[in-house]
């Protein structure tokens, strides 16, 4: 198993991450869209990730990094758009270029999911593009359940592609 800790995003994070994401743009580019420019820009990636910090503080969202035992940034993982009443989530996540196929992806979620109880989530929701079928295979082995396969395509990179949706039940 692979030695892995996910850590609630701060503020000390921020120029390791930075360099995490730029570092693997063109990779993550390849299976979502671009997130712009700006924000590879370290002042406006800072500005960006304070206000997610004031989102995971008022438990609207947790932004995670996953890390190994020496702290080395390999992914992230988010859980967003949490609705407290009802006990939802949706769930994202990314790991480098350089640590794929290794299980971290899948580690990771596992972890998030034993901690679903402190958090007060039931439900996760999760969507992936018809071309990422590893994530599909991580969302699998964790539990998640198919729900559809959107009739909606659209272009990324010459590709034609549609959002694959799942579901996750405690």
């Amino acid at each position: 198993m692979v030695d892995i800790t996910i850590e609630k995003l701060q503020n000390a994070d921020f120029e390791k991450l930075f360099e995490f994401e730029l570092e693997n743009r063109a990779y993550f580019e390849e299976m979502v869209p671009s997130r712009g420019d700006d924000y590879y820009n370290f002042e406006a990636f800072k500005k960006r990730n304070k206000a997610l910090l004031n989102e995971q503080d008022q438990g609207l969202s947790y932004f995670y990094l996953i890390k190994d035992k020496d702290g080395l940034i390999l992914g992230r993982m988010n859980l967003v758009g949490i609705e407290k009443s009802q006990g939802i989530g949706h769930i994202g996540y990314r790991v480098g270029k350089s640590y794929t196929g290794k299980g971290i992806s899948n580690r990771a979620l596992t972890l998030l999911l034993e901690s679903t109880n402190q958090l007060g989530i039931k439900r996760i929701l999760a969507k992936t593009t018809t071309n990422n079928i590893a994530s599909q295979k991580v969302l699998e082995k964790n539990g998640f359940k198919y729900r559809e396969t959107s009739d909606e395509e659209f272009n990324m990179n010459g590709q034609l592609l549609s959002f694959v949706y799942y579901i996750w039940v405690k």
